[in-house]
């Protein structure tokens, strides 16, 4: 939102920092997406100098079934975003934002996009739990849980800090992680756009049909 370029080992520097308490304050001040690297711009999207490689990550999908990223995203376009169910505010805005965007799209766009959602929080997450919330925004996002430790080691690997879930005093839930969602091109199979937390429907409205193409937004 404040830059349109980064590079990636700026990113990954910045990992640690990234970190969001849905239904709170970040963690730590600063950012993925407050990092200046480039021009100052009102676009919401951020291009990568250089691309992130997809994560070689094989997860449970919402039948119970393995899904392995790498092969089942091959050659299409895809959107990655680390977030968990019991989150009160970040995560279904996200993905509600996406669901909304991606209806504006012609049917076959609609069906070539992979829109996935990797939980942070696995020992709740279910793939019953993970099936019946992302019903309530698309039936046909892809929701993905498993080994807490492979989550997390994939999610730095695009620059997203993630933490275990805790649970507050209060008896709520509390999963710590970056609210970056990940544009990976259906040319090149690699993450060249981030989206932070801010980002309205209408820019993705604006941005998918250009993101479907591999093209910069």
């Amino acid at each position: 939102m404040r830059t349109t370029r980064v590079t990636v080992a700026a990113l990954l520097a910045a990992a640690v920092l990234t970190l969001t308490a849905c239904g709170g304050e970040s963690a730590k001040p600063g950012g993925v997406t407050q990092i200046s690297g480039g021009q100052s711009s009102t676009k919401a999207a951020t291009v990568l100098d250089r691309p992130f490689g997809k994560p070689e990550l094989v997860l449970t999908d919402t039948t119970g079934k393995p899904w392995n990223l790498r092969e089942r995203t091959k050659g299409k376009p895809t959107l990655i975003y680390f977030g968990y169910t019991s989150c009160p505010d970040v995560c279904p805005l996200t993905m509600s934002n996406i669901a909304v965007a991606k209806k504006a799209l012609p049917k076959a766009d609609q069906d070539n996009l992979q829109v996935v959602f990797v939980t942070t929080d696995p020992e709740r997450d279910t793939p019953e739990a993970l099936g019946a919330w992302l019903k309530g925004q698309d039936p046909a996002f892809v929701g993905l849980t498993g080994d807490f430790a492979s989550i997390q080691a994939a999610a730095r690997t695009l620059g997203i800090g993630i933490e275990a879930a805790k649970k507050e005093a209060n008896g709520d839930v509390i999963s710590m992680h970056g609210a970056q969602v990940i544009a990976f091109s259906p040319k090149t199979d690699e993450g060249y756009v981030l989206y932070g937390e801010g980002t309205t429907v209408d820019d993705y409205t604006k941005d998918l049909p250009k993101l479907i193409k591999g093209e910069n937004p």
